[in-house]
């Protein structure tokens, strides 16, 4: 039986890039992503881009002190660029459809986020001896607050906290700016001895609770807008973002390149060592022998 004796070369231009940067994202599912966030890590900001990055097509917010459910993200919902406005929606946060215990809301210390003067934060099924209740304190709005309890108690929703429908609001604590509670603008509801909480920032049709608005409302200032070198940067293509040793600008262009001015005249390919890769295959019968050089040269 005779041998069929094959040998090939193949020459293939290969390039090793510099930077283990992913390439940002301009949208993360339905949401655009602009300055200051970012969808990775090196994306952005980096003061929002260890609080905030893509998950599976969901932008979630991570809290660095949340430890009472299984993760620490919120889902954000939404971003209002020319507001500076994001909103945030807690998984465990009760609505008019769905009450459930909540254990408790923080953004964590080291937050970027202020919270925005819209939230009513709604405190459910809370213990009489709450400390939201103390006479000598002031933390309950009994006025206009009242009729946002009665609005939440009117929801089938309320079940779930093991409340009847309409029960007395007498368990329930309007409570407008949740600052003074913790540090990082937390609600700690073992503490307050309350089941639930929950956050309308917009109400619409006061009177139909099916129709408020449920979130969390985050504001951040001014001091994260655009500097000169990162409009260069989006004018060129690319993305702002930072280096990971030091967190100064890098602008991260659309192959994976980070630069610290721009991308123009980055081209496609990614930036670094250059090599031409020499693959040779020798073939004898059904056995196949290869074996490779790369050749490089450095820039």
């Amino acid at each position: 039986m005779s041998s069929v004796l094959l040998f090939s070369i193949h020459i293939l231009l290969v390039q090793k890039g510099s930077s283990a940067t992913p390439t940002c994202q301009t949208t993360c599912g339905t949401i655009p992503i602009r300055y200051p966030f970012g969808t990775a890590y090196g994306c952005g900001h980096p003061a929002f881009s260890k609080h905030m990055k893509c998950n599976l097509g969901t932008l979630e917010y991570y809290s660095s002190t949340r430890t009472t459910s299984n993760n620490n993200a919120y889902t954000v919902s939404s971003i209002d660029y020319a507001s500076s406005t994001v909103i945030i929606i807690d998984p465990l946060m009760s609505n008019c459809t769905e009450m459930q215990n909540s254990g408790s809301f923080t953004l964590g210390d080291d937050t970027p986020f202020t919270l925005a003067k819209e939230n009513i934060f709604v405190l459910l099924g809370c213990s009489t001896t709450s400390p939201m209740f103390d006479s000598r304190e002031d933390f309950c709005d009994t006025g206009s607050g009242s009729r946002v309890c009665r609005g939440m108690y009117s929801c089938r929703g309320v079940t779930g906290i093991g409340l009847p429908q309409n029960a007395p609001i007498s368990t329930c604590c309007v409570y407008d700016y949740p600052t003074g509670i913790g540090l990082g603008y937390s609600l700690d509801l073992p503490k307050l001895q309350c089941s639930s909480y929950a956050s309308v920032y917009e109400f619409g049709d006061e009177g139909d609770p099916m129709k408020w608005k449920f979130g969390v409302s985050l504001n951040y200032n001014d001091s994260y807008n655009y500097s000169d070198a990162c409009k260069d940067c989006e004018a060129s293509g690319g993305f702002c973002g930072f280096a990971s040793l030091d967190e100064s600008f890098s602008c991260v262009c659309n192959n994976g390149v980070n630069t610290t001015t721009n991308c123009f005249g980055q081209g496609n390919a990614l930036s670094g060592t250059m090599g031409l890769k020499i693959q040779t295959v020798l073939t004898i019968g059904g056995l196949v022998v290869s074996w490779m050089f790369l050749l490089l040269q450095c820039r």
